[in-house]
């Protein structure tokens, strides 16, 4: 009865989609002739373009087909919803003008009416959908419209997947129970309870009317696997699978089809992308050359202070981990007074540390220290935005105490990033710094760049924790 009532509810969509389609038209012609132009002549009769509309409405219900306009949109935001209305539009219109410019050769329909055919279709269009939307989960979160859900096996998984849909009432899923074989009948997560062991799987399907089964089974059960997804296609319930791989995919995967073989990634790197990893390093060498041109005067003074500071060499070189886990030397402005290797190898620099000379506790506290990492930049081994490198020793350490930590070796170091620009400097949470790093490599964009790099100038020059 459900599915049925589903089933009705997409085809009245469809219906009033063709609607909307069809009389935006005519809507366009009487604002163009009769609202904006009405003294224009030498037009069409709107009988022409109402017998147009009647090639073109099915056209269009097909491209929103192929555009994704009539996916559930359940848990979907209604942005994505509005972009697809509006890619269908484009096609749609794009088809419009082929047909009639090109094919039938008809000149005599106004370009001008199209393009408000096109922008009244596409509000319209979109206005019904987000208070439909709003409606619908409305009335979902006030216990209407509910699509009942079955969880097999209780996991990490499962309760990931219970706190998103009880913290979304307005999806309208209510938890029919759990069945599992390791907790207790009656045992309970956040109001939801085990109702069962995963052998009445079968019994419990065919009793009841339920839409959805989420298989969420944890890794020890894995050989029951199989076993529900055919018990659950043979009683023609939808399913969907939630694996329980968070503790080895903490964010989202990236998954790939090699030749009809479902490939997982257990991270998604954007910049393994050879296209992407061109782009950001191209980027890279024309900012780097334009920032030492342009910072040059300052680089000079700032020698000159360094050099007066204390004896030894204006620039300091160190080696740090870089991509790929390579070793490089990286340069900066010398801060501090001159010392053996081992004194230099002893540990981080803390607050009120002896070996800071004076003007070397100023380029700290303003970074200007890093500006001749520029120079590892325009040769390739550091990048303007990225994950901070760090000295081999510490790599080492990191690498056995803190999970991930090596991840950030997969793209190149930068000279400033996402955890730098959130505070994460100096004494510091290492953890914190490697989700912050995580999350840029997992997310990055040219735009996510542009942000940091412009966040730098209010938040990463100058910092309390960079001593």
């Amino acid at each position: 009865m459900i599915k049925e009532n589903q089933r009705i509810f997409n085809r009245l969509l469809v219906l009033i989609d063709m609607v909307i389609i069809f009389f935006s038209m005519p809507a366009a012609y009487v604002a163009k002739f009769k609202i904006l132009s009405p003294t224009a002549v030498g037009r069409l009769p709107i009988g022409s373009y109402l017998r147009l509309m009647a090639m073109v409405v099915p056209v269009y219900v097909i491209i929103y087909f192929l555009c994704s306009v009539y996916d559930p949109k359940r848990t979907s935001r209604i942005k994505h919803e509005c972009f697809s209305i509006l890619k269908a539009n484009v096609f749609g219109m794009g088809t419009l003008i082929i047909g009639i410019y090109v094919i039938i050769k008809d000149i005599d329909y106004a370009r001008s009416v199209l393009g408000l055919f096109f922008f009244i279709n596409v509000f319209v269009t979109m206005a019904f959908r987000v208070v439909l939307r709003k409606s619908l989960r409305y009335a979902r979160k006030h216990g209407y419209n509910q699509k009942h859900i079955l969880l097999v096996g209780y996991s990490d998984a499962a309760k990931a997947f219970i706190d998103r849909l009880v913290g979304n009432p307005q999806w309208g899923f209510k938890i029919f129970g759990i069945l599992d074989d390791h907790r207790e009948e009656g045992f309970e997560y956040r109001g939801v309870k085990v109702i069962g062991t995963l052998d009445m799987l079968t019994p419990i399907l065919q009793d009841n009317d339920l839409e959805e089964v989420a298989i969420t089974l944890s890794l020890e059960d894995y050989d029951f696997l199989e076993q529900a997804v055919k018990e659950c296609e043979k009683q023609g319930v939808h399913t969907q699978f939630v694996p329980d791989y968070n503790k080895f995919i903490p964010s989202r995967a990236y998954t790939e089809d090699l030749f009809g073989l479902p490939l997982i990634n257990i991270r998604y790197v954007p910049l393994a992308n050879s296209g992407y990893a061109a782009l950001k390093r191209a980027a890279d060498f024309v900012g780097a050359l334009f920032g030492i041109i342009i910072t040059s005067p300052i680089m000079i003074v700032l020698a000159i202070l360094v050099r007066l500071s204390s004896p030894g060499p204006i620039i300091f070189k160190q080696e740090r981990v870089g991509l790929h886990n390579k070793p490089f030397n990286m340069f900066k402005f010398r801060s501090m007074r001159m010392q053996d290797d081992s004194e230099e190898k002893k540990g981080w620099t803390v607050k009120d540390d002896p070996r800071v000379t004076k003007v070397g506790k100023f380029l700290r506290r303003t970074s200007l220290d890093e500006l001749p990492q520029l120079f590892n930049i325009l040769v390739g081994d550091m990048s303007i935005i990225g994950p901070r490198p760090e000295r081999p020793q510490f790599v080492e350490k990191f690498q056995e105490e803190i999970p991930r930590y090596m991840i950030k070796h997969q793209v190149r170091p930068g000279l400033t990033g996402w955890a730098q620009v959130n505070g994460l400097r100096g004494d510091t949470s290492i953890e914190e710094r490697i989700n912050h790093d995580i999350f840029y490599i997992e997310n990055w964009t040219i735009g996510l760049d542009i942000k940091i790099f412009f966040m730098t100038f209010f938040t990463g020059f100058i910092n309390k924790n960079a001593y």
